[in-house]
């Protein structure tokens, strides 16, 4: 990385530049490159940084593409992000994991095989828009795939206006192919499963020689090469951020960005002629006829299900979560209620 990188060319912009009073014109901006358990390291104008994770900071409050203000050694605050990636962090309750911040596009990746799965490229494509970035789904080993015309139009089918791109990732040429996307200021990022070519196309964009793995013939599934997010400068100008392989990835907050990928869906349901419509045998229903006149897979409307019930469960306040269980409890009461009386009058 240079070591006298103009701000804008790290990704500064008005956007961060306005959030800073007048008191805190003389602190330094830096760019967050990496997040351990301990400290942070990052980029500012001068070069490398490294500044311990004290003042109320902690590696789950910041994220690798943040920028934050410094004052000395010590991290002074962390400025709004314009976009942030996240998911429901494992284990219970409705917490976050940070993934990226501030990222413009995200370089959504999957394998012309065994790892290409609809239901999961709608969920990276809902957290791409539930966090306001371009979302551009890469597809790899193409080469080793006679359909790979038909892996394009079933991918490019999740969303509308949705671009879709095959490419080699070991090919030098990939820079070349996604450089609409990159240069000077411009943030991108790479998420996918393990084994789809994420390391192989990192090393393309950037330069570097970090190890890549074998995948099983069996299901197509790789080994983790990448153990950490890191994020690197890209050889034609701009910022890679690479992830680890994700194969859970749980969405929460992001009802929005579910809308945005199912527009077909939610478009259908706001014709329905109830409010409450169900979509299963209501009379009336634009999302029953639209299944019936096959201009809607019925599995994509049970992925759009599945997806918002696991949302606002994931998304509940604590105390929705009680509701929820005494509405449940309530429910259960009635129900045995009247199976009491149905049994009593049969006897």
């Amino acid at each position: 990385m240079e070591h006298s990188t103009p701000l804008a060319s790290l990704g500064w912009s008005n956007f961060f530049l306005s959030q800073l009073d007048e008191t805190e014109l003389s602190l330094t901006p830096v760019r967050i490159t990496g997040v351990h358990r301990g400290q942070i390291d990052g980029l500012s104008v001068a070069g490398p940084v490294t500044l311990p994770m004290a003042g109320g900071f902690s590696t789950g409050s910041l994220a690798i593409g943040d920028w934050i203000l410094a004052d000395g050694d010590r991290i002074a605050r962390c400025l709004d992000r314009k976009t942030e990636l996240a998911r429901r962090a494992a284990g219970t309750g409705n917490a976050k994991q940070l993934i990226a911040a501030n990222v413009d596009t995200l370089f959504i990746v999957t394998s012309c095989n065994a790892d290409f799965n609809p239901a999961r490229l709608e969920r990276y494509l809902a957290l791409s828009a539930e966090a306001g970035t371009e979302a551009v789904v890469l597809l790899t080993k193409a080469d080793t795939s006679a359909d790979t015309d038909d892996y394009r139009d079933r991918a490019a089918r999740l969303q509308r206006g949705l671009v879709v791109l095959t490419l080699d990732a070991r090919d030098p040429g990939a820079a070349a192919t996604l450089g609409a996307w990159c240069g000077d200021g411009r943030t991108v990022a790479l998420l996918g499963s393990s084994g789809v070519g994420k390391t192989t196309l990192t090393n393309s964009l950037t330069g570097l020689q970090g190890a890549t793995g074998p995948i099983r013939d069996s299901d197509a599934r790789g080994r983790h090469t990448t153990t950490f997010r890191s994020m690197h400068s890209l050889a034609g100008g701009g910022w890679l951020i690479d992830t680890p392989g994700m194969r859970s990835l749980g969405l929460t907050d992001a009802s929005a960005g579910i809308d945005t990928v199912f527009q077909d869906v939610t478009e259908l349901v706001g014709l329905c002629r109830f409010r409450d419509c169900t979509h299963q045998s209501e009379p009336g229903c634009a999302v029953r006829q639209a299944i019936a006149d096959g201009t809607l897979d019925e599995a994509r409307l049970n992925r759009w299900d599945k997806l918002k019930r696991e949302d606002r469960f994931n998304s509940e306040t604590p105390a929705e979560a009680r509701e929820r269980a005494r509405r449940f409890g309530r429910q259960i009461k009635k129900s045995l209620a009247t199976k009491t009386r149905f049994d009593g009058d049969k006897r």
